[in-house]
């Protein structure tokens, strides 16, 4: 190792790293990603330190020179030459003072970056492709660790992490939509935000296409690639389906349909009709999993108090108008997969407030009248809310890599084979689940806010700081918000209902949100003291909202303009 030793008052050495490339992959090493192909030269890891520097500069060749020496430091080596090779974790790198650089480094009271350097110095480039659970925790890890060492670029289609889980009470009125949009500029200051949707990835020459919000086609290089692109709406051909149902993937989705009950309560309030009036307040939920529950739960708390709201009106609401809500599954009870006891308890709860639970029922045909059943019954509805799942993002099918039943085929590292430039993680990613040897991880927000982790973690050991490590993890249990004080949880496998559960439910929900949490408790509190507001905001239109949309989080526009959602 050759070290630039500075003299007098026990100033720290500068070292510097060769290019990342020719090293021996596996733990305590980072993986070799070789050349850039023609024309591209290969990427140098300048680690340089010293009392009033900025360590763990990691460098990208490409856009710019070696930095100029700094006085009294020493002279840089030259280009492919160096001190440190990629793939030595710092913490094996031993200054004159005997002190492992990764101790000295996780202990400066100053931020890290090259900022002192020549401002021709590039940094390397790691671009993250959607801003879901895996990807916003992508981008914070590496924020957090690298410290403005490495250029982060994060790509989404919006400015905002969107936290799934509370969706169902958006849609309801209880939580106000900003509550649950978390601004990526606001947590993730030292990220690099790029609206857009990505389209293309060119893996050989190392840059990904997109389009921004204006319509306008970009490229943008990079040095490592994270993709966690997340899931759309399941599709099942069902005539009609697509047509006339509504999903529930993202923030326009959820107000959408916000409006849409509060619209059919008022219109069915007016109703001459008595079969018009019943079916206005009709709401067909499919998919019993937890969307689906959740949605179905808060929904008929929500179409109660409209109801009871209308009802004081002059001329009131119609005694059999009550708001009907039916749950359906083809499983054969709800929450399918998941603890049964939860499901037991959310049955419970559900069929007490008056939610039609049908289990082995599915429907058969959509019209703008109703749906037909498998059962043979016809029920009119102006409201087919679809929750049966979800499929990975339509981008990861046009990479022409390997995948499994659509999700992009990682190793234990989360690397693409045959690519150690690129990672993948989310729901997009297939994660071989190493508690499960031949399956692979559900797609869960948990399992995604995890491997976003990971995936960060491993990118540094791809430079040779610190170890690479397989993504593994047991699920810790689940929460369930049925609305008011009723919950099902079952946190580390012990059964929780009741308000015990609500406590536990929110408390998981406050904890796991990467901000807007006082706001989110105040908007519950609200709710427990006051009556909900129920007004339409009439911001989107049905058209707005295709079920068959590949961008859940971006409305589509006149034309069929908009762009794709990158998420989980």
């Amino acid at each position: 190792m050759l070290v630039h030793a500075r003299g007098g008052k026990g100033k720290i050495a500068d070292v510097f790293g060769t290019a990342l490339s020719g090293t021996s992959p596996g733990r305590g090493a980072g993986v070799p990603v070789g050349p850039r192909g023609p024309g591209r030269s290969r990427r140098r890891s300048f680690l340089g330190h010293g009392r009033g520097a900025r360590p763990v500069a990691i460098t990208g060749g490409r856009r710019g020179a070696a930095p100029p020496p700094r006085p009294g430091v020493g002279a840089v080596p030259p280009s492919g030459h160096g001190v440190c090779p990629v793939g030595t974790p710092l913490s094996s790198t031993v200054f004159p003072s005997g002190l492992p650089w990764l101790w000295w480094e996780t202990r400066l009271p100053w931020p890290v970056g090259p900022e002192d350097w020549s401002s021709h110095v590039s940094r390397s480039r790691i671009v993250i492709v959607g801003a879901g659970f895996a990807g916003y925790q992508t981008a914070r890890t590496l924020s957090r660790k690298l410290r403005g060492a490495a250029e982060i670029v994060l790509v989404n289609p919006n400015d905002y992490f969107l936290y799934l889980p509370l969706l169902p009470e958006v849609s309801a009125g209880l939580l106000e939509a900003r509550r649950v949009s978390v601004s990526l500029a606001g947590t993730l200051p030292k990220v690099r935000l790029v609206l857009g949707e990505v389209h293309g990835v060119d893996m050989d020459g190392r840059t990904i296409t997109y389009t921004d919000p204006e319509g306008s086609e970009r490229r943008l290089d990079y040095d490592r690639l994270v993709l966690t692109v997340g899931s759309v709406n399941k599709l099942l051909p069902i005539p009609g389906v697509a047509e006339h149902a509504v999903g529930f993937r993202g923030m326009p989705e959820a107000l959408y349909l916000r409006d849409h009950i509060s619209r059919q309560v008022a219109l069915a309030a007016n109703a001459e009709d008595a079969e018009e009036c019943r079916a206005r307040t009709t709401f067909v939920v499919v998919g019993a999993g937890y969307t689906g529950t959740e949605v179905a739960a808060h929904g008929k708390m929500f179409t109660d108090s409209l109801a009871r709201q209308h009802s004081r009106s002059p001329g009131g609401m119609r005694a059999d108008a009550r708001p009907r809500w039916m749950l359906l599954d083809i499983a054969d009870r709800v929450l399918p997969g998941l603890d049964e006891k939860l499901a037991r308890t959310a049955d419970r709860v559900l069929r007490q407030r008056g939610v039609e639970v049908r289990t082995g029922t599915s429907v058969k045909e959509a019209t703008k009248d109703g749906v037909l059943l498998n059962t043979g019954e016809f029920v009119p509805t102006r409201s087919l809310i679809w929750c049966v799942g979800v499929r990975p993002d339509p981008l990861v099918e046009q990479l022409g890599l390997p995948t499994e039943k659509g999700r992009l085929i990682v190793d234990e590292y989360l690397n693409v084979p045959g690519h150690p430039e690129v990672f993948a993680c989310g729901d997009a990613a297939a994660v071989p689940d190493l508690t499960k040897p031949g399956e692979y991880t559900a797609m869960t927000a948990q399992h995604a806010h995890r491997q976003g982790k990971t995936a960060a973690n491993n990118i540094l050991a791809s430079y040779g700081v610190g170890a690479r490590r397989p993504y593994k993890h047991s699920d810790l249990g689940f929460v369930v918000d049925l609305g008011g004080l009723q919950a099902a949880a079952n946190p580390l496998g012990v059964p929780l209902s009741g308000p015990i559960a609500s406590l536990v439910t929110r408390g998981y929900h406050l904890a796991a949100m990467p901000g807007n949490r006082v706001r989110v408790a105040t908007d519950w509190l609200l709710d427990a003291v006051q009556r909900r507001q129920a007004v339409q905001l009439g911001v989107l239109d049905a058209w707005s909202v295709p079920l068959d949309t590949a961008s859940p989080e971006t409305a589509r526009l006149p034309g069929g303009g908009g762009t794709a959602a990158r998420n989980r």
